[in-house]
């Protein structure tokens, strides 16, 4: 089979509005292309720590939704230690993004690309 996508931390030549993403999921056939550019990036994803919620929740939105990031996911450890996972989508006419679903347990998800993930075991 094929790998069309890859996962990397990023570098500090992302360029994704200068921002360093937790995960970046891109295309594979943009591997060798330096800066990472945002037509490049698949998914954004951010977990939420002390001190980087309002970054995380309102500022890190906004600027990924403008520089065209497709879908944007958000983790957060509940009161409980459950992991979180918000999903959001670009609306390509608004240039915002719109809630999409929320998980907890297990992520299963058709795009950007399908993939499942058991967040217990992560």
């Amino acid at each position: 089979m094929e790998c069309r996508h890859r996962l990397r931390r990023p570098t500090s030549g992302c360029s994704l509005t200068n921002r360093r993403p937790d995960v970046v999921v891109y295309r594979a056939d943009t591997i060798d292309l330096t800066p990472t550019r945002p037509e490049h990036v698949l998914l954004v994803v951010e977990v939420v720590s002390p001190g980087s919620e309002t970054t995380d929740r309102i500022v890190e939105v906004d600027q990924y939704a403008k520089a065209g990031i497709a879908f944007y996911w958000r983790i957060e450890q509940a009161a409980n230690g459950v992991p979180l996972i918000y999903t959001y989508i670009l609306d390509l006419a608004t240039k915002s993004y719109r809630t999409g679903d929320m998980f907890t347990g297990t992520v299963e998800v058709s795009a950007p690309f399908p993939v499942e993930i058991d967040l217990g075991k992560v």
